[in-house]
């Protein structure tokens, strides 16, 4: 019960900061910042170091454009290190939560974060959906990787607040269809590719039953066409989310569409060319991340790797958050079985993050050279476990996690010393080379 309270309290802060006006947002966004600057520097120990280096104290961080003063830091550079010295010495690493990035750049990564900071990201997360049209009591399902099932409480499900039905995104599409009709959702929700696969079966079936009022979609970026024919099979507005999972909900689309509101009163997102300077708005920049609201394990100038573009557009929504264009460089493409089937990407990065040894991989990629042939390449970390340990205990893991999905599917694994960025500088772990 104190967790839920703490979200509503949360959450109820969230949506007035929404309406603030300029001044208010920054004098609160600077507070923010400089308040987990200092704190990096006097309890994490990586932090510490790299401000140093810098040759600048926390005290000369104190508004917004002081951010460029600070180094970026890139998620290769976090995985290199102790993740003890990237956590607070206040926190004991064992006690927190740990949250795994999906692999979506084939690079695992875990973090740490404590329970406000869940808390906050859940409150963070709920805004956008209640801005949409969500109500506390809608019916909710959500097509996701079974680890996030636990992420509605058992209290959340007792009184039928904001309490989410999960489905795996690894059932089959039959499974899925089955259960999405018996949940009947007021609000469907899932890695975009999962709804778009469901939009495809039920259009196939000619029989279109699920009837959502709201849909969201996250995880995946899917082009305006199947947006469209997302929205026109449920016949409901289809509003598209973006995030990581090292800060949560970033940017998200309101019923204006007019491009992505980004939660700036939670993370603050800069768009850097190739020499670490701001781009203007209208130009592709790389996205930077700062948290301010992580102190567990601080993300300070952090970047991702997606592209996007800042907009200066004003929301006749009425709400003050800045805007970004649609996010470039994270589109993937859909994968077909021999079947007929189609699969989403999303689906494999999922089941290597939950592989028993992924911590054993440096990087992924899984290439559809054949409608039944995948080449998987694996970098290992040095030092690891045997290839011929990690190869088997993969491949049974993919076969059990997708199940009948993959039966008349060859895999190929190689390993590898490097696995370069693509020409758009971007490490898509999954991709076809088959013209769908």
């Amino acid at each position: 019960m104190a967790n839920l309270l703490r979200i509503l309290y949360y959450l109820t802060r969230a949506m007035k900061r929404a309406y603030w006006n300029g001044d208010k947002l920054r004098r609160y966004q600077e507070k923010r910042l400089r308040s987990v600057v200092r704190y990096a520097y006097n309890f994490v120990p990586f932090y510490h170091e790299k401000i140093r280096e810098a040759g600048i104290s926390p005290s000369d961080i104190k508004t917004l454009e002081d951010l460029s003063k600070l180094p970026i830091i890139r998620k290769d550079e976090f995985k290199l290190e102790n993740p003890r010295r990237l956590v607070s010495v206040e926190f004991a690493i064992e006690k927190l939560t740990v949250v795994r990035t999906s692999g979506s750049t084939g690079k695992p990564f875990q973090l740490y974060i404590n329970s406000a900071e869940d808390d906050w990201r859940k409150a963070i997360y709920m805004r956008a959906n209640i801005s949409c049209g969500q109500k506390t009591r809608d019916n909710w399902v959500v097509i996701t990787a079974p680890h996030h099932f636990s992420d509605t409480t058992n209290t959340q499900r007792r009184l039928g607040i904001f309490a989410q039905t999960c489905i795996s995104v690894f059932a089959d599409i039959n499974e899925q269809m089955r259960l999405v009709n018996e949940a009947k959702p007021d609000i469907l929700d899932g890695y975009s590719g999962s709804l778009l696969l469901l939009a495809k079966e039920i259009q196939k079936r000619g029989a279109e039953t699920i009837k959502p009022r709201i849909i969201f979609g996250t995880a995946e970026l899917i082009d305006n066409v199947s947006c469209g024919f997302i929205e026109q099979t449920f016949n409901a507005p289809f509003y598209d989310q973006f995030g990581c999972a090292e800060v949560d909900r970033t940017a998200w689309q309101c019923p204006e569409k007019r491009g992505y509101h980004m939660d700036v009163d939670s993370v603050m997102t800069q768009f850097v060319d190739d020499e670490g300077n701001n781009v203007s708005s209208g130009e592709r920049g790389e996205i930077v991340y700062t948290s301010l609201f992580n102190y567990s394990m601080p993300f300070i100038r952090y970047a991702v790797g997606d592209v996007g573009v800042p907009s200066d557009e004003k929301c006749p929504c009425g709400r003050s958050f800045p805007l970004m264009e649609v996010v470039e460089g994270r589109k993937d493409s859909l994968l077909i079985l021999p079947d007929g089937q189609l699969l989403s990407p999303r689906t494999f990065t999922v089941a290597l993050s939950m592989f028993e040894l992924y911590n054993q991989i440096e990087q992924f990629r899984v290439i559809q050279k054949e409608v039944d042939l995948f080449k998987i390449y694996i970098k290992k970390k040095d030092g690891g476990v045997d290839e011929n340990v990690l190869e088997s205990g993969l491949l049974m893991h993919i076969r059990r996690m997708l199940n009948s999905k993959l039966n008349d599917v060859k895999f190929d694994v190689e390993f590898v010393e490097d696995l370069p960025a693509n020409k758009t500088g971007k490490h898509q772990a999954v991709v076809s080379e088959l013209k769908i």
